[in-house]
């Protein structure tokens, strides 16, 4: 009888989780929107790139060593 007492949870319990959910959730997302903007910065880095290609000019970076 105790067992089933005392395994129900109360809205403190039920309230405390949901807060560390979102709080959890909060993080990953702003990780995530920091990944975004890191790949839309790099992507506009390469966007001047286009334009060159389209002249036909050689591409900028390692060149290909082969042995």
């Amino acid at each position: 009888m105790w067992n089933t007492l005392w395994s129900k949870t109360t809205i403190d319990e039920k309230a405390i989780a949901t807060i560390k959910e979102v709080k959890k959730r909060a993080k990953l997302t702003t990780q995530e929107l920091k990944d975004v903007a890191k790949a839309l910065k790099e992507v506009g880095n390469q966007i001047g790139d286009i334009d060159n290609a389209l002249k036909g000019e050689e591409r900028k970076g390692r060149k290909n060593v082969k042995k």
